[in-house]
């Protein structure tokens, strides 16, 4: 700030203090923004996932119940 108040040159000045500016109070906003974002996007990953594990039991139930019905089915065919 001394150097760029001694210049006496007003773009010197208005230029330090934006920079300053984004660097002490706007990083940390999109710093904390990023780990917001982060934390949601988390969430929904685990969400999807506990979805894609019941529909994958989901499968394996239906897919035993026709392996069962396919073979009492052979059983009646055989029956005849």
């Amino acid at each position: 700030m001394i150097s760029a108040a001694r210049s006496g040159d007003v773009i010197v000045i208005v230029s330090w203090v934006a920079q300053t500016f984004l660097q002490l109070v706007l990083l940390p906003i999109i710093i904390v923004g990023q780990n917001v974002i982060q934390a949601a996007n988390d969430a929904r990953a685990q969400a999807d996932h506990d979805t894609l594990a019941a529909v994958h039991g989901l499968t394996v139930d239906i897919h035993s119940i026709n392996e069962t019905q396919s073979v009492i089915l052979d059983e009646l065919r055989a029956a005849r």
